[in-house]
């Protein structure tokens, strides 16, 4: 959404952002009805402030015009019932409407999950093998499926093709050069970095293409935090559904004594691996407010589990002597991103509105375990360094963990204000969304100057 009239005002921003979470969590209501409505909302404010009102009754006074929120959701969902389900299955819908997608959609995602399961195999083709070259494949995994899946973004959000070269092309033709121009000694530490970094790198230009360019916009960035976890559910489920599907045809074939192996594992695995991800990406976009969000709800679940297995792990660690091997920091990472998502999904299906309850005070507990559990892993980084020196895992690893302290430091201190009634709940949301950009850029870092300075080693 554009700016209001007369320039950016935070508190007002804050504000409007609010309601729109407020709207988003209507289950009749998709997103982009919430971004049509939001634009009448901005009209109306912008109009009254015109009449010489300021930004706080402007607001106040366009909200009682918008009408009852409880209202217009009811309505829709009266009005859409009857299609619920068949967007679902089929994904029809009235014209006109955000909900569902359009009859373009599906031919155009299907077309571009082709592309990408071509692009995965031209090397192939070429004489590039999986066996000896997987380097190449590592590196270039992201390279082979993120751009297809940008580009139907950007169609999808009618970025234009003049503004979406501009915000596109670099970041994907940047990530081509470095995975394929630099020297990088084969299965060496900095192309194993390139190799898990590149997507992270890449992710960030989906979600850029994903907003339509509105990088700046917090609810938009939002937005993509909520894609990016029913994508991935989407994506276990469609991988976990194909393998049983994969599995049942190559038993079929060996019960006539046909061997099928080498089709399944050339061409079956990898173009449907790469192919899912698109498919997954529309799966989100086209359930999108039909049925209730899957990642909040399963957030619900996790984040009592996760918060005894932090504290479990901590009494561990400090009750034992075991060294810290690189292993154990490469999984105490995974477990502080999975906090951090839990984090995130539960700011966005809370009303912000609601006072603190149990559920807040219990995520308030699995941050500050997190953070304790990263001070432990930075120690033990820190006493390594010390004692075999400084190599790319283990810079790329303490860089990683000074970012997500920085991050759950300050996630502790807003969640401890809110329990208090001192911070509103928005301040968190914030600082999450602002925060993201950074993983980004330290990715981005790992990818493009780790490699040089540490002679491609």
């Amino acid at each position: 959404m554009t700016a209001l009239a007369g320039g950016p005002d935070a508190e007002l921003e804050a504000r409007i952002g609010q309601w729109r979470g407020h709207l988003q969590r209507r289950r009749a209501i998709s997103p982009g009805d919430v971004d049509e409505l939001e634009g009448h909302l901005r009209d109306q404010v912008a109009e009254l402030e015109g009449a010489g009102l300021h930004g706080d009754e402007a607001f106040l006074v366009a909200v009682k015009r918008m009408g009852s929120l409880d209202e217009v959701s009811r309505e829709f969902a009266l009005e859409h019932s009857e299609r619920l389900w068949k967007q679902l299955v089929l994904g029809l819908g009235t014209p006109g409407t955000s909900t569902a997608p359009s009859s373009r959609e599906l031919p155009m995602v299907l077309g571009l999950a082709g592309a990408s399961a071509l692009a995965v195999k031209v090397p192939a083709l070429l004489g590039l093998d999986l066996s000896t070259d997987g380097g190449f494949y590592a590196r270039n995994i992201g390279l082979f499926v993120l751009p297809f899946l940008a580009g139907y973004f950007a169609w999808k959000r009618q970025m234009g093709l003049p503004r979406s070269l501009r915000l596109l092309v670099p970041p994907f033709l940047l990530g081509a050069v470095v995975a394929n121009g630099y020297p990088f000694a084969r299965g060496g530490s900095t192309e194993v970095l390139t190799a898990i970094h590149l997507p992270i790198m890449l992710w960030s230009a989906v979600g850029l293409a994903y907003v339509g360019g509105e990088w700046r916009s917090h609810p938009r960035r939002m937005d993509f935090v909520r894609f990016t976890g029913e994508w991935v559910v989407y994506y276990a489920l469609l991988a976990l559904g194909g393998g049983v599907l994969v599995g049942l045809t190559t038993a079929g074939f060996d019960a006539i004594a046909l061997d099928v192996s080498w089709f399944i594992e050339e061409w079956v695995l990898p173009c449907g691996a790469v192919g899912a991800v698109l498919v997954a990406a529309w799966l989100v976009e086209a359930k999108q407010g039909v049925v209730e969000n899957i990642a909040p709800v399963l957030t619900r679940v996790f984040t009592p589990l996760t918060v005894v297995m932090l504290l479990a792990f901590l009494v561990a660690a400090l009750a034992t002597d075991s060294a810290v091997d690189r292993d154990l920091l490469i999984l105490v990472d995974l477990i502080l991103v999975l906090v951090l998502g839990l984090l995130l999904y539960a700011i966005s299906a809370r009303d912000p509105q609601a006072p603190p309850d149990g559920f807040d005070r219990l995520q308030v507990l699995l941050v500050i375990s997190a953070l304790l559990l990263d001070v432990l892993m930075l120690t033990a980084m820190l006493g390594r360094i010390a004692d075999f020196g400084v190599s790319p895992n283990r810079l790329a690893a303490l860089g990683l963990n000074i970012v997500l302290l920085v991050n759950l430091a300050w996630a502790a201190w807003l969640s401890v204000g809110f329990l208090r009634h001192r911070r509103p709940l928005h301040d968190l949301e914030r600082w999450q969304t602002t925060y993201l950009p950074i993983y980004a850029g330290w990715a981005a870092v790992v990818v493009v100057a780790f490699p040089p300075a540490f002679r491609f080693a």
